[in-house]
C-alpha cells in the first residue's frame, strides 16, 4: 500500500471517530459479535493458514490461538458495560458541593502491529481490546506468516468497514510509511530491535505506546520441585510452537543436586510428548523461515548437545534439543533464543542466582519449579520480570483476569481483560462543581482568616 493510501485511509478513520459512531455501548458490542462470526466461518482457513506458515496442528491452533481468542472475546461481551461505566471517586472537602468521577473514552485511531509467531492471537487479542474501548483500528500483521495474515485479512473486512478497521499487508516499506503517520495510540509486539524504532518513531508525535517484546525469561528448578511434573511442564513451555513463544522458558537453572534426575526426566518426557523422532511427528511444526532456523542452527554448532540436535533444512525443522553443560558466557546466553534449544545452568546457592538473573536485562516472564515458600517469596520479590508462574510454564497469559506485559528490556504495557481495556482507553478525571455554593476564601484578596480556612480545609 502507497503512503497516499495509508494516509488517505487514516483519514477516513479519523473522520469516523470523530463523528462520535464507536462511542456507543452497543456499536461496541456489535462489532465483536461481529469479529465473533466471522472467526467461526472462516475457522477451517485458520487452521490451514497456521499449518502452511508454522506446521501447527489444529488441536494446538486452537489451543493457542483461536481458542484464546475466543475466550476474550466473550470475556470483552459480558465486561465491556461495567469496564465502560464512570465511577464515582471521593471528593476533598476543600472541593465542596461537587461530585468527581473518572470516565473512560476511546483513544481514536489506534495501530496494532503484530509478530509471526503467534500470528492470529496476537494479532486479534488487542483489536477486541481497542474495540471494546471505543476505537477505530489500523492491523499490520506480519509479512513473515503471510498465509494467516491472508486469513486475518479476509476476516477482518467480512467483519468491518476499512473506516473501523483495516488490515494492512505487507513488508518492511509499509511497516515504515506507518510509523511516519500520526495515531492515537501504537500497540507492537515483536522484537526489542524493531520496538526501539516504534517508540522512536512514535517519540515524533508524542503518541503513546504500548510494547510487547521479550527476553530470555529463566525456569529455575530448586531441590524440592516435583521433578516429573517440572519436566512435563517445562517441555511443554518451552517446545510448544518449536520455541518460538515470547514467553517461553529461555534457558533452565536447576540446583545441582537435582539436575540429572531433571534431566532424565526431560528427555522423557520429550519422547513422551513429542515421540521419538519428532521431525517426523506431523504435529511437530516448523521454524517460521530460513533465516531464523540458520540462526538456530549456528547456535547448536557452538554447544554441547546433551539431547536432541537434528534438523531438517527442507521443512526448516529443528528437534526438541537439551545443551548441557552451559555457562552465563556461552553463546546461547547472549540473545533471546526463540527456538527450540534449551540451555541448561547448574547452580547451588539461590541467592546467588537470584543476583546473576537481576543483573542481566528484566525478563518478560520468569517460571519457578519449587515447594519451599521461602523460596517461592524471594525470587518472586526479588526479581524484576512482566509475569510468570510457580510450579508452572506459559498458563498465566491465558487468562484475561489478569494483564499481560514485560518490564523494563521487556515492554511497557499490559493488556487481557480490563488491563487491556484500559490500555485502549484514557480516563478522564472529572469535578462536577454545583452552584448553590460558592465559598469565596480561595478569592483574592486573601486575608488571614481566609488563610486560616485554607489551611483548615486543606490538612
Amino acid at each position: 500500500m502507497k503512503t497516499e493510501q495509508l494516509q488517505q485511509l487514516i483519514r477516513q478513520q479519523k473522520l469516523y471517530f470523530s463523528s462520535g459512531a464507536t462511542l456507543p455501548l452497543e456499536s461496541r458490542l456489535e462489532s465483536l459479535r461481529r469479529l465473533e462470526k466471522s472467526l467461526a466461518v472462516h475457522e477451517p482457513q485458520i487452521y490451514s493458514a497456521l499449518r502452511a506458515d508454522l506446521g501447527k496442528s489444529e488441536s494446538e491452533s486452537y489451543l493457542c490461538e483461536l481458542g484464546m481468542v475466543r475466550s476474550e472475546l466473550r470475556y470483552m461481551l459480558r465486561h465491556t458495560k461495567k469496564f465502560a461505566r464512570e465511577r464515582t471517586v471521593a471528593t476533598p472537602l476543600a472541593q465542596f458541593p461537587s461530585r468527581s468521577f473518572t470516565k473512560p473514552s476511546p483513544r481514536g485511531v489506534t495501530l496494532i502491529m503484530s509478530p509471526w509467531n503467534y500470528p492470529l492471537m496476537l494479532a486479534l487479542d488487542p483489536l477486541i481490546d481497542a474495540l471494546a474501548a471505543g476505537n477505530t483500528v489500523i492491523l499490520k500483521p506480519s509479512a513473515y506468516a503471510p498465509a494467516t495474515c491472508e486469513v486475518l485479512k479476509t476476516i477482518v473486512d467480512d467483519a468491518f468497514e476499512p473506516c473501523l478497521v483495516a488490515v494492512v499487508t505487507g513488508g518492511r516499506t509499509e511497516n515504515e510509511a506507518l510509523l511516519q503517520q500520526e495515531f492515537d495510540y501504537i500497540f507492537f509486539t515483536g522484537s526489542q530491535a524493531v520496538g526501539k524504532e516504534v517508540l522512536r518513531c512514535a517519540a515524533q508525535h508524542l503518541t503513546p505506546v504500548s510494547l510487547e517484546l521479550g527476553g530470555k525469561s529463566p525456569c529455575i528448578v530448586d531441590q524440592t520441585a516435583d521433578l516429573k511434573v517440572a519436566a512435563r511442564r517445562i517441555v511443554f513451555g518451552k517446545f510448544l510452537n518449536c520455541g518460538q513463544t515470547c514467553v517461553a522458558p529461555d534457558y533452565l537453572c536447576v540446583e545441582q543436586s537435582v539436575q540429572k534426575a531433571l534431566l532424565d526426566e526431560i528427555q522423557v518426557q520429550i519422547q513422551l510428548q513429542y515421540g521419538k523422532n519428532p521431525l517426523k511427528n506431523p504435529n511437530w511444526g516448523n521454524i517460521i523461515n530460513e533465516k531464523h532456523f540458520s540462526r538456530l542452527v549456528n547456535l547448536l554448532n557452538q554447544e554441547h548437545i546433551l539431547y536432541g540436535g537434528e534438523t531438517n533444512p527442507q521443512t526448516l525443522q529443528i528437534a526438541p534439543t537439551v545443551v548441557s553443560p552451559c555457562n552465563w558466557e556461552s553463546p546461547i546466553m547472549a540473545d533471546e533464543i526463540f527456538g527450540p534449544i534449551l540451555p541448561v545452568l547448574p547452580f547451588s546457592d539461590l541467592n546467588e542466582l537470584i543476583q546473576i538473573i537481576n543483573s542481566r536485562p528484566h525478563p518478560l516472564a520468569l517460571y519457578l519449579f519449587s515447594q519451599d515458600s521461602a523460596a517461592i517469596s524471594r525470587v518472586t520479590q526479588a526479581c524484576p520480570f512482566g509475569g510468570g508462574c510457580i510450579n508452572d510454564t506459559i498458563i498465566h497469559l491465558a487468562t484475561p483476569y489478569m494483564g499481560f506485559g514485560g518490564v523494563g528490556a521487556s515492554g511497557m504495557g499490559a493488556y487481557h481483560g480490563k488491563v487491556g481495556f484500559d490500555t485502549f482507553s484514557h480516563c478522564k478525571s472529572i469535578v462536577h462543581k454545583k452552584t448553590w455554593l460558592d465559598l469565596p476564601m480561595r478569592y483574592q484578596p486573601y486575608t488571614p482568616q481566609a488563610l486560616r480556612l485554607i489551611k483548615r480545609f486543606l490538612r
